[in-house]
C-alpha cells in the first residue's frame, strides 16, 4: 500500500502545480487533468517489489541459520508442531511455539469478494483502471490508505466507517484532521454506518 499512495501523492502534487504558475506547454487542458495513471503498472511494480521483498526476507532468514519450510502447519500440543509440506508431514518440537499467520481481510457474508467489483486488499492490487467510483468499507489505517490513494488516483470516494471518526484506533484530534482533509477533497465519508 505503500507503493501505491507514493504514486497518489505524486498525482496529488502534479494537480497542485498550477497553483505555483506551473502548466504543460504543449496542452492548453488544466495540469491536473492531462496527468494520469497507469494502474496496472503501478500496481505490477507493486507485485515485483512484494516478491522480491519476500525473496529478500527469505535469503536474510536463511543467512541467519533459520530453516524454512514451505507447507501449512497445526498444533498438536503445546510445543509440537506437524507441517504438511509437498514431501508429506514433518513433526516440529520447541519449547516454545509462536503463532504469526498475518492479517487477513475480512468478509462480509452478504458481499463476498469476487474479484470483479467487490475485492479485498490483497485482491485490489490486480485492478488495470482507475475505477470511477470506489466504496471503502472499513475506516482503519489499511481503509483509509486506500480511500486517500484512489481518491488522490482520480476515483470518487465513499469511506463507510462503523465508528463515530475514521481512524478510530488512533489518536482523536488526528483523526479528526484526516477526516476533514478526506472531506475538504471531495471524499465522501459516512460516519456510524453499516455496510450491507
Amino acid at each position: 500500500s505503500k507503493t501505491l499512495i507514493a504514486a497518489a501523492e505524486v498525482m496529488t502534487k502534479i494537480r497542485s502545480a498550477e497553483e505555483l504558475g506551473l502548466y504543460l506547454r504543449d496542452d492548453s487542458r488544466r495540469l491536473g487533468a492531462a496527468v494520469g495513471v497507469d494502474l496496472g503498472r503501478v500496481h505490477s511494480r507493486i507485485r515485483d517489489l512484494a516478491k522480491a521483498q519476500s525473496a529478500d526476507i527469505s535469503e536474510r532468514l536463511r543467512a541467519d541459520g533459520v530453516r524454512l519450510i514451505s507447507g501449512t502447519g497445526r498444533l498438536d500440543g503445546t510445543q509440537r508442531v506437524i507441517a504438511q509440506t509437498a514431501d508429506g508431514e514433518e513433526e516440529l518440537t520447541a519449547d516454545i511455539v509462536l503463532v504469526a499467520t498475518g492479517a487477513h481481510p475480512r468478509e462480509l457474508p452478504s458481499a463476498m469478494p469476487d474479484g470483479e467489483r467487490i475485492f479485498t486488499w490483497t485482491q485490489l492490487y490486480s485492478l488495470e483502471e482507475v475505477p470511477e467510483h470506489m466504496i471503502v468499507v472499513g475506516s482503519g489505517v489499511t481503509g483509509a490508505e486506500f480511500a486517500s490513494a484512489y481518491l488522490a488516483l482520480g476515483s470518487k470516494v465513499s469511506l463507510v466507517s462503523s465508528r463515530e471518526q475514521v481512524l478510530p484506533g488512533e489518536d482523536a484530534d488526528a483523526a479528526h484532521v484526516i477526516e476533514n482533509v478526506f472531506r475538504r477533497n471531495g471524499m465522501d465519508v459516512l460516519n456510524k454506518s453499516r455496510a450491507s
